[in-house]
């Protein structure tokens, strides 16, 4: 719309003051003096491919990035702040800009944080470092599956095509494919944009779409049609989300084009509501029956399910079903209850479910204690952005690590939070094919690969700094934080304060009360 009011704008205003200078006086052509800056300004940002938001809005999207030039403070509010007013962690946000447009990994002046303040969390050195070179990978349902899969430690967690555009999807996979990672297709089904080459991970969620009966139950015959997929690495059931657990998913009937629809097997036009649970079973033990009827119909995939874990008893109740039927998934994805990339009402995005880490701790820990953890993959699926996030995970409980916000902001996403208006200023959350327009895949699939790549080099160099060679080395002794009275806690023994452990286990807490917070 921007882009049609410049270009009219601009031949109007060309045509007058041309017709004014022929006709009345040729002084008023000195008009271009003023104006054919402007124009010629607005016709490069169309131009270009670089910035989505100069694309989309030419002329007026400079001004974002002038104003972010001359001040600190307005550069903060624009980059570093939600439109609710809540803070997003600055130092994230420039390891996001800096690794997917490759401007380097190092910052002037050490740190910015405050050392002493309670909650700073650090990783202990070791004198005696490695040198990591290759990328270790992690190979899921070995064991169990005709076909497993050799996975990147960090990968794209699920985002749907529909909530997300084609471009950003195309963006995403191509990424993935240049950098030998996976991607996650979220629950809205496995879409032509998924299948550029890059490896995926379908999602499963309670709409079954892509796999849906006209009822909306699930289709065996629709499954294994694109569960088959060479593309299709593995498959997901998702169960909870960690932006709105024990609700389900949101699909405004403005963003369902008939392209979508179709995909999803839903009619367009329409809001479509996924079920909070699924249709396909009620309990752990038929949760267990499915990922193995989901693994026989893929030819031998891994299969797994994806969770935010609310009451923990009902996630022991799904590790006792394993022991006692002898089926178990190949992965399990922990989500964490602070949210991430989907649009959910604000109660459940605030105040529901366990914290990523929390959850981490409590599936880890009770695989363990039936026997299960050797067997099975866990992949931590929150806000993992840089290598200590990714080293913090791996430490408390995770194999592999997957994130969609991180990767979001790495191919253009300015934390607008417009995803449920169809108005995304950058094209990345939209189906309005102007907006889209300014998110050019050839540039962006770079910036995600680069991102990724930069990104786990700079885990290896901190894996290697704690003197561990492999993952298998990193455990919750790497990680310390500070607590309140200004004393230091290894996560070993602020988990071994948590009472949920240590009913868990049957141990006394030995740690002092009130460290873990």
């Amino acid at each position: 719309m921007v882009r049609t009011i410049f270009v009219i704008s601009a031949l109007f205003i060309s045509a007058g003051i041309t017709a004014l200078g022929y006709f009345i006086n040729w002084n008023w052509m000195y008009l271009f003096v003023f104006f054919g800056p402007l124009i010629l300004l607005g016709l490069r940002d169309m131009t270009q491919s670089k910035h989505a938001i100069k694309k989309n809005f030419p002329v007026i999207g400079n001004l974002r990035y002038f104003f972010e030039s001359i001040s600190p403070e307005i550069q903060q509010y624009f980059v570093e702040r939600r439109t609710d007013g809540a803070p997003i962690d600055k130092n994230k946000r420039a390891i996001i800009y800096q690794r997917s447009k490759n401007l380097g990994a190092t910052h002037p002046f050490g740190t910015e944080l405050n050392v002493y303040e309670e909650g700073y969390e650090f990783v202990t050195h070791s004198l005696y470092p490695k040198h990591i070179e290759e990328e270790p990978r992690v190979l899921i349902g070995e064991g169990q599956c005709a076909k497993p899969y050799s996975a990147s430690l960090y990968n794209i967690s699920a985002m749907s095509f529909g909530s997300l555009s084609k471009n950003a999807v195309m963006s995403l996979n191509r990424g993935a494919k240049k950098g030998n990672f996976y991607h996650n297709t979220g629950e809205g089904g496995l879409s032509p944009y998924h299948l550029q080459g890059g490896d995926v991970t379908w999602q499963i969620g309670t709409g079954y779409f892509g796999c849906r009966t006209p009822e909306g139950t699930f289709s065996e015959q629709m499954f294994t049609e694109n569960a088959t997929k060479p593309e299709v690495k593995m498959i997901e059931v998702k169960l909870s989300q960690g932006a709105k657990p024990g609700h389900g998913g949101v699909l405004p009937g403005k963003k369902n084009t008939p392209e979508i629809a179709k995909i999803r097997g839903v009619v367009a036009g329409t809001t479509v509501l996924s079920p909070p649970s699924h249709s396909a079973f009620s309990d752990p033990q038929g949760l267990l029956k499915f990922c193995d009827r989901l693994r026989e119909l893929s030819g031998g995939k891994p299969v797994g399910f994806k969770l935010c874990i609310g009451k923990v008893e009902e996630f022991e109740d799904i590790c006792k079903a394993m022991v006692e039927t002898g089926s178990r998934p190949d992965f399990i994805s922990i989500d964490g209850g602070e949210g991430g990339t989907g649009a959910a009402p604000l109660e459940f995005a605030n105040h529901v479910g366990l914290p990523l880490y929390v959850g981490l701790v409590m599936a880890d820990t009770l695989l363990k204690k039936y026997g299960l953890r050797d067997k099975i993959k866990v992949i931590a699926s929150g806000k993992v952005f840089s290598g200590f996030d990714i080293l913090k995970a791996i430490s408390l409980g995770a194999d592999l690590t997957q994130s969609a916000r991180a990767f979001m902001l790495s191919i253009g996403c300015i934390h607008a939070q417009l995803c449920n208006t169809n108005t995304c200023p950058v094209g990345v959350a939209t189906q309005d094919k102007r907006l889209m327009k300014g998110l050019n895949v050839e540039d962006k699939y770079v910036r995600a690969y680069n991102y990724h790549h930069n990104t786990l080099h700079a885990f290896m160099e901190l894996m290697g700094a704690t003197g561990a060679s492999n993952t298998s080395e990193l455990s919750a002794d790497n990680i310390k934080r500070m607590a309140e009275d200004g004393d230091v806690w290894t996560y070993t023994e602020i988990i071994k304060s948590w009472h949920m452990i240590a009913k868990l286990t049957g141990e006394t807490a030995s740690a002092k009360a009130g460290v873990a917070k």
